[in-house]
């Protein structure tokens, strides 16, 4: 495994050989207009909505998968608001997610060979589902486009933290346009998820198998440095130690996403213009969801450069 950089905005935007990123989380929101403004509110370039869809393999329509998507386009990795677009089990996956609680239930990492990732998972003894192609409709500056992908998907229920995926990213060029790219705020990376579980050396060692990353523990939190980005899990007392008012609403909660910028004192101005009060911690600024997005925290963090 390679050194992650000091900032990850330089980095390349797709892993090579056996490299996995922290590629993007998602929401579960209730629709495509209300994520829009909510984003642009806190500064991001909001992409436009797009309903996702299968190949179907006999030659016929795609089908829908049951949500559909809009998203911040970061120049590392990227943030996913979906919304349900069917009745399909993805569709009821999402309904059940959002009952314990609105807010991010997903999170992807980018890895180069699918079907390699797949045999290593099975032979970690995660149980697996088929390996599975997915695409979604896409405008590009010149003209209609395909986002195309590889997921390596696991069997329902075996990550209780939400929908965790591995996928292979096939048009790298339809998924992260230029034009999407600038942020009023100043986002550059997605640069680390925060997880509030039960039981933290157990939740610990099941991510540590699964990105085939070694983990590191320290009293009632733990983390997993990946080839670009990182995953932290904390107990209850140690979330609430660290945001009082920010409740848990069910366990597990993937409570607070890590954003690196390029200024924070561009992030304040902007967040502020916006309605927002962010709270200075521990060298970054952060701020709860606005509540189209869901119940948790934004903590931005300056680049080393």
């Amino acid at each position: 495994m390679r050194t992650p950089p000091a900032s990850y905005r330089n980095a390349p935007q797709l892993p090579s050989g056996d490299e996995i990123h922290l590629d993007h989380v998602g929401h579960f929101v209730d629709g495509a207009e209300a994520a829009s403004m909510a984003l642009a509110r806190a500064g991001f370039t909001p992409t436009p909505a797009s309903v996702q869809v299968n190949p179907d393999p006999a030659g016929g329509p795609p089908r829908l998968t049951g949500t559909g998507n809009v998203c911040a386009m970061l120049r590392g990795g990227y943030l996913e608001m979906l919304f349900k677009t069917a009745d399909t089990p993805l569709g009821a996956e999402f309904d059940q997610a959002r009952a314990r609680y609105p807010g991010l239930h997903l999170v992807a990492f980018a890895i180069a060979d699918a079907a390699a990732s797949h045999r290593r998972l099975e032979e970690a003894s995660f149980p697996m589902q088929p390996l599975v192609a997915m695409q979604r409709p896409v405008d590009t500056a010149e003209g209609p486009g395909i986002a195309a992908f590889e997921v390596v998907r696991l069997a329902p229920g075996v990550m209780p933290e939400g929908r965790v995926q591995v996928l292979r990213h096939l048009t790298e060029q339809t998924v992260w346009q230029p034009r999407w790219l600038d942020h009023p705020n100043g986002a550059q990376c997605l640069r680390s998820l925060v997880t509030v579980v039960a039981d933290l050396r157990e939740a610990t060692d099941r991510f540590s198998r699964f990105t085939g990353r070694p983990a590191q523990m320290a009293g009632g939190a733990s983390r997993i440095a990946l080839d670009r980005g990182s995953l932290e899990f904390v107990d209850v007392d140690t979330w609430t130690e660290r945001w009082p008012a920010l409740a848990v609403p069910s366990l597990p909660f993937m409570g607070q996403c890590v954003i690196e910028v390029a200024s924070l004192d561009v992030l304040k101005r902007c967040l502020e213009a916006g309605g927002f009060a962010p709270q200075s911690t521990g060298g970054g600024l952060s701020v709860p969801f606005p509540p189209a997005l869901g119940h948790g925290m934004w903590t931005f963090v300056a680049s080393p450069e």
